[in-house]
């Protein structure tokens, strides 16, 4: 099988906003989640908070965002970057993208301990993110 084609789309950098208040948005939803015990509902929104997070990373840095459908291509754009602890990082957003499917279509519940192991690691990118975007 062929590797999926990167695909990117030229960004206004200051549209970096858009997708760092979608982050926002989805961090907030996140934790509401969290405190009425809704597990699949914070792991999804851990997922799409990481993606934003990245877009906004993206968009600012470099003004491209991913287009494809393929997550982990945003990942490996993330290494473009030129702050510290990026490899940490883009690992962290892949591992984060890792549980997507497993939320969203497999055949089974998402577990507390599950949606709290991911909303850490999410928190965590979300916190990098914010703290290397202007307010």
């Amino acid at each position: 099988m062929a590797p999926k084609k990167l695909t990117i789309k030229t960004v206004e950098k200051s549209d970096y906003k858009i997708y760092l208040k979608k982050a926002k948005d989805f961090y907030d939803t996140m934790l509401n989640a969290k405190d009425s015990g809704k597990w699949t509902a914070v792991g999804l929104n851990a997922v799409h908070c990481a993606i934003s997070c990245c877009d906004a990373m993206l968009v600012f840095n470099l003004g491209i965002r991913s287009t494809g459908e393929d997550h982990m291509q945003a990942a490996n754009l993330l290494l473009r970057l030129p702050q510290n602890e990026i490899n940490s990082q883009a690992s962290s957003f892949k591992r984060i993208i890792a549980k997507k499917n497993i939320i969203a279509y497999e055949n089974r519940g998402f577990h507390q301990a599950e949606a709290f192991d991911l909303l850490k690691l999410s928190e965590r990118f979300y916190n990098w993110a914010i703290s290397n975007l202007p307010a």
